[in-house]
């Protein structure tokens, strides 16, 4: 197995192959299918295979949400532990005003650049993207979902 390529705000998105390029085709394919059968062929059985159809994609993309939920609430307790032995106190004590955006976002500052960078996101409340892109010293995170 190679080295992983260096991780920046260009290539931080991740895909899961096995659900962006298989479940997620499959299903779209399954509810089209479904839809056009019921056309050419009107049952109240074609029907059914639509409504199950659509049910199982649903199924399929809110698995995935709840897992990147529960994994956002994580990098949320696991940064907010960072920040409280990163930063002094005049910032410490503000840490309870960023968002759950803006600490998913800071997770990538390494830790020499997370006072300023807080101090920033805190005083012209940044986004996950600005934040992402204020970034000097990437600290990559290969687990995400």
């Amino acid at each position: 197995m190679g080295e992983k390529a260096p991780q920046n705000f260009a290539n931080h998105v991740r895909l899961d192959p096995p659900f962006h390029f298989f479940v997620l085709p499959v299903t779209a394919l399954t509810v089209v299918a479904a839809i056009v059968h019921l056309v050419q062929r009107p049952s109240w059985f074609a029907g059914w295979l639509v409504i199950f159809a659509a049910g199982i994609a649903v199924v399929a993309v809110r698995a995935r949400q709840y897992a990147l939920r529960a994994q956002d609430r994580i990098i949320r307790l696991e940064e907010r532990l960072r920040l409280r032995g990163l930063l002094a106190d005049p910032v410490r004590l503000r840490i309870g005003e960023l968002s759950e955006a803006q600490l998913i976002g800071l997770r990538f500052a390494s830790g020499g650049e997370i006072p300023a960078l807080v101090r920033e996101t805190l005083d012209k409340q940044l986004s996950n993207k600005d934040i992402k892109k204020a970034v000097r010293n990437w600290r990559p995170d290969y687990w995400r979902m």
